[in-house]
């Protein structure tokens, strides 16, 4: 059954101005819930500036299904992305052990060593038309190969960084750039391995690069953040003067940080300092709503309960932890203690905004061994739950909300908007909200997304984006020149 749900006066009212954009949803979901007959109107700068449940479509275009807001990918790393489904094999290892996330590591710095920025334009551009034509608007791009292959910086230090903007810009797809703090190879300060040169920067560096960075991000639309990349990755005295930096630059800006993703890491952690990675940054860093716990798969109960007291998002990316072998994350716990999260790609062993909530909700039901886990008493439609808290915490973790201020379809907001198509096989004749659960649930090998909009610009139509089979061909050469160069 759908909830049908009203806008303030304030979404209600016509906008003073003639708008630059519109669009007529049948069914739109909004913070809230499902609202009928929704007439959606933006200014020049794509900005929404009326949301206006039971309205006539006028002359507006009309929507060829449901209406959702475009959801935040909130963890990229944009370079991997053209290794994706090759390291599905296993080799021998060293200690005769398993194959695990850390061989997998070494198989990814063997890739990265290669990646020149000319390549990771054209795999960023692709991997960009990818995300918008799966239903992300926006992505956060944890950046970390920043020099050469000898590390040693480029002539233009940003030049990496660069190639990521440029191919943001070139589909469309809103960006929160967060370049990576990598200074150590292990906890206690341990020298970084020769294979991890290319990440390496020195916390002075770093502030560099963001004040290099801030006015190039701006005039992008874009968003400007910081990543340490893990404790393991960045001494205690540089996270704190790293954060600190960032303040004084933006005192909003995100911070992303990689943590208790493997159960290594967390037996590390306890061995340099002992106590728990989620632990320690909770009572040795300024915590707080500006930052996105990536993965936080391995915490205690007093860790979650610690860590969403914070305010901060948890990063789940369910269908890379699933391919690298992390574990899953108690997301009814966190939910409990009134955890907020979104979902990332990050190493895009999948690209699909559906695939990573329906995974989401599916390790739920593995370990618990029950349905409909991440249903709320408010939106039983799990599709419906599901989309409405990712969308809240991806907002805010990308920087593009205030946190606990309404995200998605309202006033105010980007018009970042997804229409599902109604004719779809999956979809056609049911209700919205059975829509969205057919999109999530069953519709993946012929997805039923039709037409993607960010900031009011059409990115997407009848399911394809108007760069498509130019950044195919560029991501293929580019993945080409780079695996032979790799020696794959």
């Amino acid at each position: 059954m759908s909830t049908t749900v009203s806008s303030p006066p304030a979404e209600s009212s016509a906008p003073r101005t003639p708008p630059a954009g519109a669009l007529f949803a049948q069914d739109a979901l909004l913070p809230g819930g499902w609202a009928r007959d929704v007439l959606l109107q933006w200014d020049a700068a794509g900005q929404l500036t009326a949301v206006a449940p039971g309205s006539a479509a006028g002359t507006a275009p009309r929507a060829p299904g449901p209406v959702l807001p475009g959801m935040p990918n909130l963890h990229s790393h944009a370079f991997q992305r053209a290794f994706a489904g090759l390291t599905e094999y296993r080799a021998p290892q060293p200690d005769g052990g398993q194959d695990s996330f850390w061989s997998w590591r070494n198989l990814m710095y063997r890739f990265a060593a290669r990646t020149t920025p000319e390549h990771l334009e054209a795999i960023a551009t692709w991997l960009y038309v990818e995300m918008l034509e799966a239903g992300y608007t926006a992505v956060c791009e944890f950046h970390y190969v920043h020099h050469d292959a000898a590390g040693q910086p480029y002539a233009d230090d940003a030049a990496m960084s660069l190639a990521l903007l440029r191919a943001a810009q070139a589909a469309g797809i809103g960006i929160t750039l967060l370049p990576v703090l990598y200074q150590t190879s292990g906890f206690g300060g341990r020298a970084p391995r020769e294979d991890q040169r290319r990440f390496i920067r020195s916390t002075d560096s770093m502030l560099a690069l963001l004040e290099r960075l801030a006015p190039v991000v701006a005039a992008q639309g874009g968003i400007l953040g910081l990543a340490p990349h893990s404790l393991r990755a960045v001494p205690p005295d540089s996270l704190r003067i790293a954060v600190e930096g960032l303040t004084a630059l933006n005192a909003t800006a995100p911070v992303h940080i990689h943590i208790a993703e493997q159960t290594q890491e967390v037996d590390d952690c306890i061995a340099w300092s002992g106590q728990r990675p989620v632990q320690w940054l909770l009572e040795h860093a300024p915590v707080d709503a500006r930052w996105c716990l990536v993965h936080a798969t391995h915490m205690t109960p007093d860790e979650y309960a610690g860590a969403a007291r914070t305010g901060a998002v948890a990063g789940l990316c369910p269908t890379t932890e699933a391919n690298l072998g992390d574990g899953l994350f108690d997301l009814p716990r966190w939910l409990a203690d009134g955890g907020r999260w979104g979902v990332g790609s990050d190493s895009h062993a999948c690209v699909n905004a559906a695939e990573e909530l329906m995974l989401l909700e599916y390790g739920q039901r593995l370990s618990l061994r029950q349905r409909n886990v991440l249903a709320s008493r408010a939106h039983p439609e799990v599709a419906t739950a599901m989309a409405l808290q990712a969308v809240q915490g991806g907002a805010q973790a990308s920087g593009r909300c205030t946190p606990g201020a309404p995200a998605g379809i309202t006033v105010g907001e980007r018009a970042d908007l997804v229409a599902l198509d109604a004719q779809h096989i999956a979809l056609q004749g049911l209700p919205p909200d059975s829509m969205l659960g057919a999109h999530v649930f069953g519709s993946h090998r012929t997805s039923a997304l039709h037409s993607l909009w960010t900031a009011g610009t059409p990115r997407v139509v009848a399911g394809r984006h108007a760069l498509h089979d130019r950044a195919a061909a560029a991501f293929v050469a580019a993945r080409t020149a780079t695996i032979t160069r790799a020696g794959h």
